[in-house]
């Protein structure tokens, strides 16, 4: 049965050879929490501890990469797209005050590796050893005909844990509240599909150098997505957070709209924000619009924070002690509009916006105006 079964395109061998690999760095993230060990068919965590709640909500997330797989793919280089994983699926339930509890994740491909899936799950597993949660469980499953063989797809899932009155919100956020940017690393994982499309048109390789960014393309498109789990957890430690907006597919404006409550509206100086050069090369090789790359990329804010305005100063200095650069880039008014486009003043290079709606939530509205600084 096994050689019919290695016939059939899949080497079971080859999957027991990629667990040994890994099995280090997984067994790594296991807190004190984690009942068993690496192997089972399922994972296992002691929450006794939810006993002190009073009312403990769970949490949950789950998300892949999208594309930029096809850019590590490309490069050979596996072990930076696990990190990635972990700040998309992680990030989003820190968004609602959630600690996390634990992370599985999935990997298909078209043809196991050994040294590629370890080297994959060794991204995801020190990715998690930083944020402090298990990497509990995984799977990697090998899709011989479905996947080319050096093809392979990640997703991830998270669970966590919130007291029911300390949920971060929409409803918490308050006229008078002041928006915190916290600095992205790059690209982070949104918007490769644009990207990949921009260097395509251009003819430039990954393996070229490009001055601007101080390295070759595929280097900086690479770059990992900024974990911001243990600097969020700790500013909500640190003062009173209202709410958090992960700034992920469709761009700032698009996901800080989601904690914006209807009647109010928040309002974002772009000239507060200074472009990190990433960005500005993609605009200038595709020509783009900055309405476009406004729309799809982070365009350097991966996270924001919405807090009161006392509580400003201690945020900032919270964000300094977490490594994470932040700075205000704009606050929350009373007074609602309908999305769209305004008139702008006269030689201005972006256009005043209005955005709400999105995600599928009708709430508040998010004004984008001035220009951003290069």
């Amino acid at each position: 049965m096994t050689n019919a079964y290695a016939a059939a395109g899949v080497d079971t061998q080859a999957g027991d050879r990629a667990v040994e690999l890994m099995r280090a760095a997984v067994a790594r993230t296991m807190t004190p929490d984690v009942a068993g060990g690496v192997g089972g068919f399922a994972g296992m965590v002691d929450v006794s501890a939810l006993k002190e709640y009073r009312k403990p909500l769970l949490a949950t997330s789950t998300d892949g990469v999208g594309t930029k797989v096809a850019i590590a793919q490309a490069m050979d280089i596996h072990d930076t797209i696990g990190q990635d994983l972990v700040a998309m699926v992680v990030d989003d339930i820190v968004v609602v005050g959630a600690t996390p509890l634990l992370m599985t994740d999935y990997i298909a491909c078209g043809k196991v590796v050994p040294e590629r899936i370890a080297a994959i799950v060794r991204g995801i597993a020190e990715a998690c050893e930083y944020v402090g949660v298990p990497l509990l469980g995984g799977e990697t499953a090998e899709h011989p005909g479905l996947m080319g063989e050096v093809e392979y797809d990640v997703a991830g899932a998270a669970t966590g844990v919130v007291e029911a009155d300390s949920v971060l919100g929409a409803d918490r956020v308050q006229s008078g509240d002041v928006l915190i940017a916290m600095a992205s690393s790059g690209l982070h994982s949104n918007g490769y599909s644009l990207v990949r499309k921009i260097v395509a048109d251009a003819g430039i390789g990954l393996e070229d150098y490009v001055p601007e960014l101080g390295r070759t393309l595929g280097e900086e498109l690479l770059e990992p997505t900024a974990l911001y789990t243990t600097a969020c957890l700790a500013l909500a430690e640190a003062t009173d957070v209202h709410a958090y907006s992960h700034v992920t597919g469709g761009g700032l404006a698009a996901n800080l709209a989601r904690v914006i409550p209807e009647g109010l509206q928040a309002r974002v100086d772009r000239s507060l924000i200074r472009v990190p050069a990433t960005f500005q090369v993609f605009a200038s090789l595709g020509r783009a619009a900055w309405e476009d790359m406004e729309d799809t990329l982070n365009l350097g804010v991966g996270m924001i924070a919405v807090v009161p305005a006392d509580s400003v100063g201690r945020a900032l200095a919270s964000c300094q002690e977490s490594g994470v650069r932040a700075w205000e880039i704009g606050d929350v008014v009373a007074g609602g509009a309908k999305a769209g486009l305004t008139s702008s003043p006269a030689g201005t290079r972006v256009a005043t916006r209005l955005v709400s709606g999105t995600k599928g939530v009708s709430a508040g509205v998010v004004r984008m105006s001035g220009d951003y600084a290069l």
